[in-house]
């Protein structure tokens, strides 16, 4: 039996990282995260990604390219990273999130990451779309 996936968006806009604080569950409650969610049955992980971000967030983003690797979740999930850019709509903590929060250059170690979302933010920063590499 394969893995699930649960998709992440790095999320950039003016050379800063959108990070989301999970207000849920508790065991999760006030860490950050990259914004994303499980894909559905049939849905590819680009699909589920933009779904995820209009629903969670109110936004449309274009999806720019996935980050090679992937991260073990809990027991049979597998999280997937892609770059983003935000193309509409203000961020809005409309589920799972209780704040949001823009990180300029150089702040992207300022919040409390999940785990997994650590090593996919450094290269996210890393792979920076338009440029600033600090």
């Amino acid at each position: 039996m394969t893995d699930r996936v649960v998709v992440a968006g790095a999320v950039f806009d003016r050379g800063r990282l959108l990070a989301a604080r999970r207000s849920a569950p508790p065991e999760l409650a006030g860490r950050w995260e990259l914004p994303g969610g499980k894909t559905e049955p049939g849905e590819s992980g680009e699909q589920a990604l933009v779904r995820e971000l209009r629903e969670e967030l109110g936004i449309e983003a274009e999806l720019l390219e996935r980050i090679p690797g992937a991260w073990p979740l809990k027991p049979g999930y597998v999280l997937h990273v892609w770059t983003a850019r935000l193309v509409s709509g203000v961020p809005a903590p409309l589920q799972d999130h209780d704040e949001l929060r823009w990180l300029g250059p150089g702040e992207s170690g300022t919040v409390d990451w999940l785990e997994q979302d650590v090593p996919a933010v450094a290269e996210a920063v890393r792979r920076q779309p338009g440029g600033a590499h600090r």
